[in-house]
């Protein structure tokens, strides 16, 4: 097992952080487990050492210090494996050798390393004070690794202040310290922080690579590993959930046969609020056991017992947990609502490939039936003005449009 092992379809972006982490940050040498430079025979960086210490060709020490440089943005579309990535990079540039090994890897999963920084958040955008005060952890020199490392997970998450708070530190780097932002896509960041970065896009991997991920790494069978590939359109996430779920694919089947049953316009204004219903109890199932083991959690450290009244000189405290709650909540909902919005895509997709004579390229083949039979009740151009329109709501709800409106008017839009 390396670092890279549940990378899947990612091929050439494992190759160039696989290069840059096999770089010793003292003078730009490829180092290998036994401390003599050059590559270890039958290691996973067969061919990629260019130099061996004390070279004497200067051009080649200077390929080997290029390939690593001290901020990088992963981007690539949501569940391509971003996070993955940018975590089995962090592993690889702590570990002695630059390769990555089981205790670090272990650290790095559990997020415990004590020279890894993690800034994430569950709510819609980032708080200016937590990027303020991750960012003043990054001058810390490594305790234990090669290098501190420090990974912004959503960093388009970001407003426009936040990142500029975020672009002090990455002008002003330390030696010692790399950056790993996780992003959509390059445009998702402002200019300046893109000019101070290096790009590594992922691609979406082939429903058969994550099939085969699903089915090795959560130990079900191929079939159902298959069919959660492909229902997730390759996102390994929600593969993930699908694969090990019931209720997850019962409530996406509901989804998608309320979509395919909608006949009039009373109909799609009773679809959207049945598709909101389902997004509620997705994101209710998500966050609602966590919010009371946190809340629990909380009011121990605060030294109150179980049912007792909340003095009043602690309730601040408590009220802020509630607000972090309230904005995970909101950024669930949005979430999954934007989940079904991709599912309904995936269905109108399918019409498509039908009213082209593709019936072999459908996702749902579940509802192949259903799916016939819409493809025969209209044309592909105005299925097509349906996809604009969904990609419309997807918009509208990512600009702060009330959810349920912006669904019910989509879906008014398609039955006309």
């Amino acid at each position: 097992m390396t670092v890279w092992t549940e990378i899947t379809g990612q091929g050439e972006a494992v190759a160039e952080l696989a290069r840059a982490a096999s770089i010793d940050p003292r003078d730009g040498v490829v180092p290998t487990a036994s401390g003599v430079s050059g590559p270890e025979p039958g290691g996973l960086f067969d061919g990629l050492a260019e130099a061996p210490s004390g070279s004497g060709d200067p051009e080649a020490r200077s390929s080997n210090a290029s390939a690593m440089t001290h901020a990088w943005l992963i981007t690539g579309p949501p569940g391509s494996g971003r996070s993955n990535l940018a975590y089995a990079f962090a592993a690889a540039l702590m570990s002695p050798d630059g390769r990555g090994d089981e205790n670090t890897l272990r650290q790095v999963n559990a997020r415990t390393h004590p020279d890894l920084g993690v800034l994430a958040t569950e709510n819609v955008s980032f708080k200016i004070e937590d990027v303020r005060r991750f960012a003043t952890t990054s001058y810390y020199s490594p305790s234990v690794a090669r290098y501190r490392v420090m990974v912004v997970e959503d960093a388009d998450r970001m407003t426009e202040r936040t990142s500029n708070v975020l672009l002090k530190a990455l002008e002003e780097p330390p030696e010692r310290t790399v950056w790993i932002l996780c992003a959509p896509s390059d445009a998702d960041m402002l200019p300046t922080i893109r000019s101070r970065v290096r790009t590594v896009r992922l691609r979406i991997p082939d429903v058969s690579e994550v099939a085969e991920l699903i089915a090795r790494r959560d130990g079900v069978d191929a079939a159902t590993a298959e069919q959660a590939a492909r229902l997730a359109q390759s996102h390994i996430g929600m593969a993930h959930r699908l694969a090990t779920d019931p209720e997850a694919r019962r409530r996406r089947d509901d989804t998608v046969r309320t979509a395919l049953g909608i006949r009039s316009v009373g109909g799609a204004v009773l679809a959207a609020a049945r598709m909101i219903e389902v997004a509620t109890a997705d994101a209710k199932a998500f966050t609602e056991s966590r919010d009371a083991e946190e809340r629990e959690s909380a009011l121990r450290s605060l030294g109150v017992e179980p049912g007792a009244a909340v003095p009043a000189q602690l309730r601040a405290q408590l009220r802020s947990l509630e607000d972090d709650q309230k904005r995970r909540a909101t950024r669930s909902l949005r979430d999954g609502i934007d989940r079904i919005l991709v599912d309904l895509l995936s269905v109108f997709r399918d019409i498509v490939m039908v009213q082209l004579g593709r019936p072999e390229a459908v996702i749902n083949r579940e509802f192949g039936d259903e799916i016939g039979r819409a493809a025969a009740a209209t044309s592909p151009a105005r299925t097509l003005e349906t996809m604009d329109e969904i990609t419309v709501a997807r918009r509208r709800i990512e600009g702060n449009v009330a959810p349920a409106l912006a669904l019910e008017a989509m879906l008014v839009s398609a039955v006309r």
